[in-house]
């Protein structure tokens, strides 16, 4: 069995990179938990969209309170592990995604019988705004209630960026220090077939996923650390070819929610070997970047897509094992490259 070791060294310095991917953040929750636990890494920056965002601001909400220090480490992980959990219980009380929709729909058509067939007919052809003209959505208070938004505002290590995308041009805008506040995650985690458009300073965004899921530019541009661990819950690959129509929209879901990370880190590796053959001057505007990855692997392949919006207790527990014992199978192979060699290779063509 893996026992987490007493540090004796000064933590090493990492930055976070945090996907989205619905229910299945819960992947990510144990992923986090088993670092903070481990307690040999101090996190310099930390990025995420939608599920990931969520986490990001939950681990972010534990160093609030806490200056940095060798005599407040501890404290820190332990509000941080704390946060988090409390957060994902918060999620299983308020249900899946899918039943928060039928709910609000309930509410809107009917509680009849012909309510009920009404809203079946209905539902294929209303938008969010219809569905739910209230704009009603639990996870906001949820989030109000167990994050200090003004605090993380004023939070600058670790720095946390959260990513939206721009409904009208398709751009990811990211937010951070004092642009950081409830209504930038809301957008962050707005599924437009679900929510109504997230509007900021009269700009429309929806979920972060479509355009940068997760940021690693600003992990690059604005935190000093040189290594980043990206914490991947949509497979890269898949084995076989997709032939029913839910196989199918499972997997162009899949594809377009990697493919501004799998961009981003491609142009990291082409920068990393511009700088190593000397074709590029190392400097404030480019250095090396060493990547490492914990994915959740065949466990989270075998998942059917429904299960990303099945936020049932058994099911969020479930995924949360899964994730840490992925960090702590990492941390055994991969924590003493942390700050000597990348251990992320892209998959080819």
């Amino acid at each position: 069995m893996y026992t987490f070791p007493t540090p004796a060294e000064p933590p090493k310095r990492l930055s976070l990179a945090l996907q989205g991917g619905g229910a299945h953040g819960a992947f990510t929750w144990g992923v986090l938990d088993a670092l903070l636990e481990d307690g040999r890494f101090d996190f310099d920056g930390i990025s995420g969209a939608s599920a990931g965002a969520i986490n990001a601001i939950a681990l972010a909400q534990g160093y609030l309170g806490h200056p940095p220090g060798d005599d407040e480490r501890q404290a820190i992980r332990a509000s941080a592990r704390q946060t988090l959990r409390r957060v994902w219980e918060g999620v299983v009380a308020l249900g899946s995604v899918g039943a928060l929709t039928q709910s609000v729909m309930h509410m809107m058509l009917n509680t009849s019988m012909g309510g009920h067939m009404l809203q079946s007919a209905m539902a294929p052809w209303m938008s969010p705004s219809q569905m739910n003209p209230m704009d009603i959505n639990p996870l906001r208070k949820l989030l109000a209630t167990h994050i200090d938004f003004e605090g993380l505002a004023r939070l600058h290590s670790p720095r946390v960026f959260v990513s939206a995308t721009h409904v009208r041009t398709g751009l990811a805008k990211v937010f951070s220090g004092r642009q950081l506040d409830l209504q930038a995650v809301m957008a962050s985690t707005c599924l437009p077939m679900v929510f109504r458009t997230v509007e900021i300073d009269g700009e429309p965004f929806w979920d972060g996923g479509y355009s940068s899921n997760p940021p690693l530019i600003p992990l690059i541009k604005q935190c000093d650390a040189q290594d980043i661990l990206v914490v991947q819950i949509n497979p890269l690959q898949r084995h076989e070819t997709p032939h029913s129509q839910q196989d199918i929209l499972d997997r162009v879901n899949e594809l377009t929610f990697n493919a501004s990370l799998l961009d981003q880190m491609r142009n990291v590796e082409f920068i990393n070997q511009l700088i190593e053959r000397g074709r590029m001057q190392e400097g404030e505007d480019y250095r090396r970047i060493r990547l490492h990855r914990i994915d959740g692997g065949q466990g989270l392949e075998d998942l059917p897509a429904s299960s990303k919006v099945a936020t049932d207790g058994d099911m969020i527990e479930r995924l949360f094992n899964m994730g840490k014992e992925a960090a702590k199978h990492w941390l055994k192979r991969h924590v003493d490259d942390v700050g000597v060699r990348a251990t992320l290779r892209l998959p080819k063509p």
